[in-house]
């Protein structure tokens, strides 16, 4: 049993390449775009 497959992540496949990388491409689209918004709200670019 991987690591992975190991406290919340108790479901066969977790550790999948292609779930890793849809996971992470979300995770750090969400970080993004909060980073975008909060610069966005603190300077108005026109």
């Amino acid at each position: 049993m991987s690591d992975l497959n190991r406290g919340i992540m108790k479901f066969e496949g977790a550790d999948k390449p292609f779930l890793v990388a849809i996971s992470a491409f979300l995770v750090l689209g969400a970080i993004i775009g909060l980073i975008i918004w909060a610069l966005n709200a603190a300077y108005t670019i026109s």
